[in-house]
C-alpha cells in the first residue's frame, strides 16, 4: 500500500533527516515507528503526506508516486489518509461536534452524511455526552478522543498518528491506543509515531527503528530497542 523506495532527505550539508530509507507498509497493517528525537520520524511522515519533497527517492501509496502527482491528486490522497497530533489541533471556536463536521464539510460531504457520520464516530470513541462541549471544556483524553474522531469519520484507508499519547495521562494514553488497535481491527492501516516504550512493548506488532536517518531495525513483532 504505502512503499519508500531509497528515500533521503537532506535540510542542508550538516543536516539530513532521513538516509536511503526504504521500507513497505501492507494493508490493514498496524505498525509503529520509533527513534529518538530528531531521529527522522515526523519527517518520514511528512514526506508521505507530500508536505516535504525528497532529496532524493520516491515516496509511493498504492501505485502512485506521490512527489510527482499534480496538487488535486495529492488532496485526493491525503482524503485517503487521517491525521492525529499530539497537539489535538482542535478548533476552539467549534464544538465536539462540529469540529468532527468540519472535516466532512471540507471534503465536499452532504449535510445528510454528516448528521449520519457524525454521530456514528462519536459514539465509537466514546464521546456521544460531549456533542456540544467546546474543547476548552474538555479533558485531553477527550480532545484525543475528539481528534481521532474527526481523522476517521471520512473512512481513511491510512491513520497516521504522531506522538498522539504524548500529552496525556497514563490512563487516557492507554484508552487511545485501545482505540487505534479497535480502528485498525475494523480495516484501517495504522501508523504509529511514539517514543512510549511501554506502548510499543504491549502492542506486539511491526516496528521500525530509526536512528540518525536511517532504518537500523524492522521487526514484525517488534519491541522498542534503542
Amino acid at each position: 500500500m504505502i512503499y519508500f523506495d531509497h528515500v533521503s532527505k537532506v535540510y542542508s550539508p550538516t543536516s539530513t533527516a532521513l538516509d536511503d530509507v526504504s521500507f513497505t507498509i501492507e494493508p490493514k497493517e498496524f505498525i509503529s515507528i520509533v527513534g529518538k528525537s530528531g531521529a527522522g520520524k515526523t519527517t518520514l511522515l511528512k514526506l508521505l503526506l507530500a508536505e516535504e519533497k525528497p532529496s532524493s527517492g520516491r515516496v509511493f501509496f498504492e501505485s502512485q508516486n506521490v512527489h510527482s502527482l499534480p496538487r488535486t491528486a495529492i488532496h485526493k490522497i491525503r482524503r485517503r489518509i487521517g491525521t492525529i497530533f499530539q497537539d489535538f489541533r482542535l478548533l476552539a471556536s467549534k464544538t465536539c461536534y462540529e469540529n468532527i463536521a468540519f472535516a466532512m464539510e471540507a471534503s465536499g460531504s452532504t449535510d445528510e452524511e454528516i448528521e449520519a457520520d457524525v454521530p456514528q464516530v462519536m459514539d465509537l470513541v466514546g464521546l456521544m455526552n460531549k456533542a456540544w462541549h467546546f474543547p476548552h471544556e474538555l479533558s485531553g483524553g477527550e480532545k484525543q478522543r475528539a481528534a481521532i474522531a474527526r481523522a476517521i469519520v471520512n473512512r481513511p484507508d491510512v491513520i497516521i498518528a504522531d506522538e498522539p499519547t504524548g500529552n496525556l495521562d497514563p490512563i487516557n494514553t492507554w484508552e487511545i491506543i485501545e482505540l487505534l488497535k479497535k480502528i485498525n481491527s475494523m480495516g484501517t492501516t495504522v501508523i504509529l509515531a511514539t517514543h512510549a516504550k511501554d506502548i510499543i512493548n504491549s502492542l506486539d506488532k511491526r516496528v521500525i527503528t530509526i536512528e540518525d536517518g536511517k532504518i537500523i531495525r524492522d521487526a514484525k513483532r517488534g519491541r522498542y530497542v534503542l
